[in-house]
């Protein structure tokens, strides 16, 4: 474990997941200080040791509980399943005053998971936003990556929608979409996320379908310089 990470500190709640995992991991490849999250913090310390022994102890990867995590960071990703989506925003809901909740939830109601099933809200990004409230900002992103992907080391061919309460929340999560080693677009306002939530349910059909584990979508049309830039699709 480094004891000087170079760049600001992200928890990831429900890192103990293949999601939360792969992104954690990609973050702290790229120097960010991390903190997993977990109901069980005995879980999020093992996985935190996983993370390290992949980076050969060349990061800053700690486990801890969900709240413990919130507190400690400057940027909180959450990465829960959606059954326990709400359940966990409203137990770290103090914790995350002031902050950027970055939300890679997805409302999935299994076992019809190819099945767009939106929320009342109209997605899991403006849910959260709804229980947080005003002083959270609220980015929508990561939903249609494979974590499969996210802890191999070749360049993924898959783009990054973000969405969110503000244009500086939307930016400042365009920096870790790039920081993990993606290409990321602005795509407008947190409204927009049930569009981009809705699609891994289309994505999943499509895996299944094929046989695959990595359908993505690739914006096109657009020279490739202004992706991770602040112009709004």
């Amino acid at each position: 474990m480094s004891t000087t990470p170079i760049l600001s500190t992200i928890a990831v709640l429900g890192g103990t997941g293949k999601e939360g995992k792969g992104l954690a991991y990609r973050w702290a490849k790229a120097g960010y200080r991390i903190m997993i999250g977990s109901r069980n913090p005995e879980k999020a310390k093992a996985t935190a040791l996983e993370i390290l022994v992949l980076l050969g102890g060349k990061a800053f990867v700690e486990g801890a509980t969900n709240i413990k995590a919130a507190q400690t960071a400057e940027v909180v990703v959450l990465t829960v399943p959606y059954s326990v989506h709400r359940e966990t925003l409203e137990y770290v809901r103090e914790a995350l005053q002031g902050k950027l909740l970055v939300d890679v939830t997805v409302p999935l109601a299994p076992p019809k998971v190819t099945r767009v099933q939106m929320p009342s809200a109209g997605s899991a990004a403006q849910e959260a936003y709804a229980i947080l409230g005003e002083n959270v900002q609220v980015t929508s992103a990561f939903q249609n990556i494979s974590y499969e992907q996210l802890l191999q080391t070749e360049p993924i061919e898959c783009d990054v929608l973000v969405t969110g309460t503000s244009k500086e929340a939307r930016v400042a999560t365009l920096k870790l979409v790039l920081a993990a080693g993606l290409t990321g677009w602005d795509a407008g306002p947190i409204e927009n996320s049930v569009v981009v939530e809705g699609l891994t349910s289309v994505l999943i059909n499509i895996n299944r379908q094929s046989g695959s584990k990595n359908a993505g979508i690739k914006i096109t049309g657009i020279p490739k310089q202004i992706a991770n830039t602040t112009i709004a699709l």
